[in-house]
């Protein structure tokens, strides 16, 4: 059983908490306008009875060029479910959202071609349901305060993130754990 779920990052960094002085309120200046480039991330947790729990995920990065694609498409949508069935070597059952690309006509015909992808959609506005969502807060929480530069630094950190969480299963099945759903 697999769950997917997207989200994406701006090069203005989250707000958060840290320690200065008392009476100066600590400041990150960060340069740049808002359209000038996005990380597009799509996280997929794989869930196997007998085996540890996964994580698979695709980037698309957007450098705010004219008629360059802003979101992730349906064609990113299947390298990543079809990446994680390699990675499984089973078939899926998949979880997600309905999200426009994800209802689509174009990735209805793409989930028909593939005899072992079965397909649920998720209740409308119904995050608390989707494990991977405590994937983005985390990776969130850890970019804090950081002021990336560029589009590229931000892809390395968010990636550096998102391929520390690969190797902490536990850290997933308290993801899964925080749905409701038993860890494996």
């Amino acid at each position: 059983m697999c769950f997917e779920d997207e989200a994406g990052r701006h090069l203005r960094p989250p707000r958060g908490r840290t320690w200065g002085r008392r009476g100066r309120t600590p400041l990150v200046r960060v340069s740049g306008g808002r359209g000038s480039g996005r990380v597009s991330m799509a996280g997929l947790i794989a869930l196997r009875p007998g085996a540890r729990t996964r994580l698979c995920y695709h980037l698309r990065v957007h450098r705010g060029r004219r008629g360059e694609r802003r979101s992730l498409s349906e064609v990113d949508y299947i390298r990543l479910i079809d990446g994680a069935h390699r990675l499984l070597r089973a078939p899926i059952v998949l979880v997600w959202d309905r999200l426009g690309t994800h209802v689509s006509r174009a990735m209805q015909q793409l989930v028909a071609a593939r005899s072992w992808l079965t397909v649920f959609l998720l209740s409308a506005y119904a995050p608390e349901l989707n494990p991977v969502e405590g994937v983005w807060s985390q990776c969130k929480r850890t970019l804090v305060n950081l002021t990336a530069g560029t589009v590229g630094r931000l892809e390395a950190l968010v990636r550096n993130r998102l391929k520390s969480l690969q190797y902490r299963p536990t850290v997933l099945d308290g993801f899964m754990t925080e749905t409701g759903l038993p860890p494996p």
